[in-house]
Formats: structure tokens, C-alpha cells, sequence
């Protein structure tokens, strides 16, 4: 069990539609688990959350259903939710601690204030005492380890499973931006997509997550790969193996992985000329797990004319960025005045 008071009373959480990890300051990441919530309709108790509920997607019987409750990066379910946040603190911070912890949570770029105020009131309702709202892309940015307190441009582009952030970041802000709802799971529904209209096959989500992973490309594969999947064949009925090309995966998700290229292009061409000239020398930095995709970095430099390179623990780096803002916040917290006009996001980086 954790012992969450003796390392302070903060947490950093990557809410992201996929995945869920928590940051505890001291410890590094502590929970990496699927936001998926398992919940009984008799009744409305959730039975499971996290990798179990993940286990029951597509296996449930009728009066329980496997959800997740967020889609596109934003809260779908509110309250649904705010339990899946309540139990991943208490599952952090061990249940019988009584301290309520300051918590930073990233949220996209595009974000509306309105859905901004939903993700601070979840957080808050699942029991922080403070909350922090921080862009993805900051964040990312931040937990790739470079330092975007400087005069000096760098692009990261974030692709999480229910969004793309794009953002040009220069003296800790973002200087140009876009966010788009194209990412892993479009990835995974034009799979599930594609297997119906060219085999006659039906296939699950995790299914198609699997062909994804294992054998999913975005820029053609000098040696093709297979892997045999089931599902179930729309004509007959019955359950059906197949042998599934990485060739037939590049063609499945083409459309997809181009859209975020020319969004990373498009970005591009709205910085200004000297970030541009910096990011040019710099390079694109990949993070978020869509980022993990064969040959995707591939794809981008080819349309950009930039070097495109894949963050270290890409998974991990909003989670670990969001982690060491709500660090480096809690240690000027007992300058009020600090609070009251922000912080110099430099003294994040002279630190380490």
C-alpha cells in the first residue's frame, strides 16, 4: 500500500479517453490503468474500473455495461467519471489517508471553459482539495524533457486516444496550436471499419487495438507482417479466423495517420518564421501512445520536410510533465503572491 502522506499531498493525472495515469510527487507514476468503468444498470454501482473493467468490454451480459467515460478528450459522463477519479486517488493515496491532495490535471488544447470547468469540478467532487488545469501539449512538452521556458521554438505533437494536440511552444507558452479529434481510437474504429467492408468480418475493439499495435503502420513496412485475428462473419453468422497484412493495416488507417500530417503541416504554415527556423534545427517530438504507430513519425517527416523523432516513454510524458508542474507548484505554494500572478515555468527546469 502507498503511503501517500509521506510524500506530500500532490498528485499529477494524464485523464486521458484510453488511459489514466497518476503521478505522485516522490513516487513517479503509481497507476496506469484503462479509463473504462464497469457498471451494473439494475442498480448503477460500478462493479470494476480500471484493467478489470477493460477485461469485460464486449463480454458483459445485458444488465452491466463496460463505458468509458470520456470521449474525445473531454467528460461524456460526468458522473461516472468523477467515481473513476475517485477510486484512482484513493487507489494512489491508500484509503485510509484523510489528507484531501492538490491535483494537476492536463486537458486538451481546444477545450472549451466549459469543459474545462467540468474536468476541475470532477476532480474536485472525487475529493482534491486544489486543482490545476494543464495543456496537454505543456505538459508533454515538459515531460519529454524539453525545456519550453526558453526563447526558442518547439513543436510536440500529442496523440493521445481521443485527441491530436499540435502546439509550437516557445517561453512557456503556446505561441500556435490545434487539436483535433483524430487519434488512437479513430485508429481503432477505421480497423473495425475496414475488416467489415473487406473481409465480411466483424471484430471488437480490442481486436482491432491488438492489429494496431502489433502490426498497424502508418508509412509502408519493408518487411510485411501477419497476424491471425477472430471475429465474426457478417454473412454466415459464425465465428471466423482470419490472416490480416500489415499492407491491408496501411490501408485501413491511411486516411487517419494523413489527416494528422497535413494538421501537423498546417501548423507549420501559421508559425512564425524564426520558431519555424528553430524547429527546423530542433525537430518534432512525438509523444502520447498514437505517437507509438509504425512508421507515423516516418509519415510526417516526409510531409514536413522536418525531423520527426518518437519522445522516450511517449506513454508516460503528459503524465510525468503534469507531475512536475504540480511538483515544482507545490514547493513556491508558501509564497502566496506567487500564486496570485503565476510562476517563472524556468525554475521547472533549473532544478533538475
Amino acid at each position: 500500500m502507498l503511503n501517500f502522506m509521506s510524500f506530500g499531498e500532490n498528485i499529477g493525472i494524464d485523464l486521458g479517453t484510453a488511459t489514466v495515469l497518476v503521478y505522485i510527487k516522490g513516487q513517479g507514476i503509481v497507476i496506469r490503468e484503462p479509463s473504462v468503468v464497469a457498471i451494473d444498470k439494475d442498480n448503477n454501482t460500478i462493479l470494476a474500473v480500471g484493467e478489470e473493467a477493460r477485461r469485460m468490454l464486449g463480454r458483459t451480459p445485458g444488465n452491466i455495461v463496460a463505458i468509458r467515460p470520456l470521449r474525445e478528450g473531454v467528460i461524456s459522463n460526468y458522473d461516472v467519471t468523477e467515481k473513476m477519479l475517485q477510486y484512482f486517488i484513493e487507489k494512489a493515496m491508500g484509503k485510509r489517508s484523510f489528507v484531501k491532495p492538490t491535483i494537476a490535471v492536463c486537458v486538451p488544447s481546444s477545450v472549451t471553459e466549459v469543459e474545462k470547468r467540468a474536468v476541475e469540478d470532477a476532480t474536485r467532487q472525487a475529493g482534491a482539495r486544489r486543482v490545476h488545469i494543464i495543456e496537454e501539449p505543456i505538459a508533454a512538452a515538459i515531460g519529454a524533457g524539453i525545456d519550453i521556458s526558453r526563447a526558442c521554438g518547439s513543436m510536440v505533437v500529442d496523440i493521445g486516444g481521443g485527441t491530436t494536440d499540435i502546439a509550437v511552444i516557445s517561453l512557456g507558452g503556446t505561441v500556435v496550436s490545434h487539436s483535433q479529434k483524430i487519434a488512437g481510437d479513430n485508429f481503432d474504429d477505421a480497423i473495425i471499419r475496414y475488416m467489415r467492408k473487406k473481409h465480411n468480418v466483424l471484430i471488437g475493439e480490442r481486436t482491432a487495438e491488438e492489429l494496431k499495435i502489433k502490426i498497424g503502420t502508418a508509412f509502408q513496412r519493408t518487411i510485411p507482417v501477419t497476424l491471425d485475428v477472430r471475429g465474426r462473419n457478417l454473412i454466415t453468422g459464425l465465428p471466423k479466423n482470419i490472416t490480416v497484412t500489415s499492407e491491408e493495416m496501411h490501408e485501413a488507417l491511411q486516411e487517419s495517420v494523413e489527416a494528422i500530417a497535413d494538421a501537423v503541416h498546417g501548423v507549420l504554415e501559421r508559425t512564425h518564421p524564426e520558431l519555424a527556423a528553430d524547429i527546423f534545427e530542433r525537430g518534432i517530438v512525438m509523444t502520447g501512445g498514437g505517437s507509438l504507430l509504425y512508421g507515423l513519425d516516418k509519415l510526417i517527416q516526409q510531409k514536413t520536410g522536418v525531423h520527426a523523432m518518437v519522445a522516450e516513454d511517449a506513454v508516460s510524458c503528459v503524465a510525468i510533465g503534469t507531475g512536475r508542474y504540480i511538483e515544482f507548484l507545490s514547493d513556491n505554494a508558501e509564497d502566496e503572491r506567487e500564486e496570485k500572478r503565476g510562476f517563472d515555468i524556468s525554475g521547472l527546469f533549473k532544478k533538475k
